[in-house]
């Protein structure tokens, strides 16, 4: 993989940016402090704006890290303010894989911007980081996330019995991948 840390990316209605410390406060309100987004993550709710600012610093400082991943999701029309986020959880070296996550707040659910996030993502995990397979998981009581995966081309590999863990305690998981070989067959298509 030929990393280059979080660099910003742009679709036609969205800005995928590095975090700043003066999004704590739109990040507690929008998603990080809403315990019906959180539910199927592994992360708890914030209980309160300091854990949040604690946590921006965290990936603020992280940013040196050439490996690192980590985006605010900006409406274009909203101007600054972050409204979810979407990073590389986990990463394999030796296969060239990256695991992708993401929330956003609940104002904004069902309406495409996830599926566009993950998208300009996937490309740039693609075409600059040079991954081969990019994979994402959900817990199968949160239909809504695969759904994202698939709009993005991502292919149902399989449900992992009592396998993962996250708020509501021992879940299944269900993963979702794409090779670049087979998205490079999608796009001629």
């Amino acid at each position: 993989m030929k990393h280059c840390g979080t660099q910003q990316l742009e679709t036609d209605r969205l800005i995928l940016r590095r975090f700043v410390i003066e999004d704590a406060a739109a990040m507690y309100r929008n998603w990080a402090s809403d315990a019906e987004v959180t539910k199927f993550l592994t992360w708890p709710a914030h209980a309160n704006l300091e854990g949040t600012q604690y946590v921006i610093k965290e990936w603020i400082d992280s940013y040196i890290d050439e490996t690192f991943y980590q985006w605010a999701i900006v409406l274009k029309e909203n101007g600054e303010e972050p409204i979810g986020s979407i990073s590389v959880v986990d990463r394999k070296e030796n296969v060239s894989m990256a695991h992708v996550g993401y929330c956003i707040g609940r104002k904004w659910w069902h309406q495409g911007v996830m599926s566009e996030a993950l998208k300009a993502v996937m490309d740039f995990l693609f075409d600059i980081v040079d991954v081969n397979r990019i994979e994402a998981r959900h817990d199968p009581r949160n239909p809504n996330s695969g759904g994202v995966m698939k709009k993005c081309g991502m292919q149902y590999e399989g449900t992992l019995r009592s396998s993962d863990w996250n708020n509501q305690g021992v879940c299944d998981a269900c993963y979702y991948a794409l090779l670049k070989s087979e998205r490079n067959i999608k796009r001629i298509n």
